[in-house]
């Protein structure tokens, strides 16, 4: 039974899993978003005390926190219980792109030769490492939510805010693909 739950389920098993999820938010009036359980962590730690923004009923978002510890017990089942042992299968085309890039494609779902521990003790690994993450944190908030947020539930509520910021990311990521990446590696 095992074995048959490890073998890569189809791609639409996750879509239909996700759009169960948004009609039962929908239905009770939540909206999904990550981000925003790092404003719950630091609310619930009473940063509201020093910066308003963190200053709000974090109580009411507690569901949240669920989804989010539920997302990471479930990252850890699958990645160390459920993982296939069949390489990833990536077409050649995509295999010769990232050789131009410098990137050895090595069967995995991200390239191990970026994501190790070694790559990140490097100065260029630590300035790709942190420079990402604040962009990151920084164009969520500009934002008002991350990726997930607008384009799950943003869109399946259709909010017009959160179609611009979806077009904008994916301006943002054929702009670092084909323009910043190629310079950095």
């Amino acid at each position: 039974m095992l074995e048959l739950i490890k073998q890569p389920w189809p791609w639409y098993t996750s879509g239909l899993a996700i759009s169960f999820i948004m009609v039962i938010l929908i239905f009770f009036g939540k909206s999904f978003g990550f981000s925003s359980n790092l404003r719950t962590m630091c609310s619930m730690l009473g940063a509201g005390k020093w910066v308003s923004f963190f200053n709000f009923d974090w109580k009411a978002q507690r569901w949240n926190l669920l989804f989010l510890i539920g997302s990471v017990i479930g990252g850890f089942i699958s990645a160390n219980w459920l993982q296939s042992d069949v390489p990833l299968n990536l077409s050649q085309a995509t295999i010769q792109d990232l050789q131009k890039l410098n990137i050895q494609f090595d069967g995995n779902i991200v390239p191990s030769q970026l994501f190790n521990w070694d790559f990140l003790a490097t100065g260029k690994g630590l300035l790709i490492f942190l420079g990402g993450g604040f962009l990151i944190g920084f164009g969520t908030r500009y934002a008002g939510g991350c990726t997930s947020g607008h384009a799950i539930s943003g869109l399946s509520n259709l909010q017009i805010p959160s179609l611009i910021a979806v077009i904008g990311f994916f301006i943002g990521g054929l702009v670092m693909t084909h323009l910043i990446f190629p310079l950095l590696f």
